[in-house]
């Protein structure tokens, strides 16, 4: 490999990287004008000021829309560029002129890297702040949330302490048939149970109302009170009950990370949707190598059906691996295989078949 790069390096970059912004560009036009006509009844019906949908929700539902295709546009960029390459005898030339493939893949690597790293990015610091903006946009102006934001909830909020919820309501921040257990060495030693438990933010803690305390003494004598109303402070606060996928997509990754030691001591089932945004900020971004390897071993012949043969192919094959993305996550959500491996399964496989492609692309 030689260095510094050359023409032909920079050639390549500046045709990829100006290639895939200019096909965002266009697809988030057409993406941005199909939203509005979708949703211009919401707009109108909940009187959405017009500088709130603009930059509340269109400026921040752009980064997140490019991240979530990123993988659709490099794949579609590396097709379209490389093939107008093969079909004017660009890639030819380069090869006769001694350069090898392997040398010649050096810019596109590089390119893929500064679309991986763009990626990771905006996946770590710019679109968890822009989802909380945009989705609040949307629970005000677009979606009507549930009045019921959690039901049979049961939680262990400390070693040894388990909370359980029958149903909680978001419209007056209310859990109801209330129970609070705490064990040691295996035994119930204390149960406090309310009819309802209401979160107060004066104090950061819930008023128990109609509540009942059995502590469970060592002599068989139980210690039993009850009473209208008390307060209590405990290690679950309103905010444990609005932790579902929309919520972990708001997280920094400092407290995403935060969320699932919580939820993972807690036995709290989702941890899987915190688990999930978590690796998939991650495994996206290295999408861009695969999927750049493939296109270029794809496109680099020159076809007798020109270059839309090559476009079709890579159309089919970059939402196979969107699709793929997808479908792996029912993994998670079915307890079939750990989050860890079921995001990165895509890149996985993908990673083969470029390895496969690679191999024989020169040939």
């Amino acid at each position: 490999m030689s260095f510094p790069l050359k023409k032909l390096d920079w050639y390549i970059m500046r045709r990829f990287i100006l290639t895939f912004f200019v096909a965002i560009l266009l697809i988030i036009g057409i993406v941005i004008i199909f939203d509005v006509s979708e949703k211009i009844d919401n707009f109108v019906e909940h009187e959405a000021p017009l500088s709130a949908i603009i930059l509340d929700y269109y400026v921040n539902f752009v980064p997140y829309f490019i991240n979530m295709f990123s993988p659709l546009f490099v794949f579609i960029t590396v097709i379209f560029f490389t093939s107008k390459m093969a079909q004017n005898s660009e890639i030819v030339a380069i090869l006769s002129c001694g350069i090898s493939f392997h040398r010649m893949m050096v810019p596109y690597f590089i390119s893929a890297a500064i679309i991986a790293a763009m990626s990771l990015s905006l996946n770590l610091f710019i679109i968890p702040q822009a989802n909380e903006t945009r989705l609040e946009f949307e629970a005000k102006y677009v979606k009507q949330p549930s009045a019921l934001a959690g039901q049979n909830v049961h939680y262990q909020i400390s070693p040894g302490e388990f909370v359980f919820v029958e149903g909680f309501s978001s419209w007056n921040n209310t859990a109801y048939k209330f129970t609070l257990e705490r064990i040691e060495h295996g035994r119930l030693v204390s149960k406090l149970s309310a009819e309802t438990a209401v979160w107060d933010t004066t104090f950061g803690g819930w008023r128990l109302n109609k509540y009942f305390i059995r502590d469970y003494m060592d002599d068989m004598e139980d210690d039993i009170r009850s009473g209208n109303q008390i307060d209590t402070v405990i290690n679950l606060t309103v905010d444990d009950f609005y932790l579902n996928k929309d919520m972990v997509e708001r997280l920094s990754q400092k407290r995403l990370s935060q969320l699932i030691q919580t939820q993972r001591m807690r036995g709290d089932s989702n941890v899987m949707y915190a688990e999930i945004e978590q690796h998939n900020r991650w495994s996206l971004p290295f999408s861009a190598f695969i999927l750049t390897i493939i296109g270029v071993s794809l496109s680099s012949k020159k076809r007798r059906g020109g270059i839309g043969w090559n476009i079709a192919i890579g159309i089919a094959l970059s939402f196979s691996y969107i699709l793929f993305m997808r479908f792996s996550q029912m993994f998670v959500y079915t307890a079939t295989l750990p989050a860890y491996i079921a995001i990165w399964l895509p890149n996985l496989v993908f990673a083969i078949i470029a390895a496969v492609l690679y191999k024989v692309a020169p040939k």
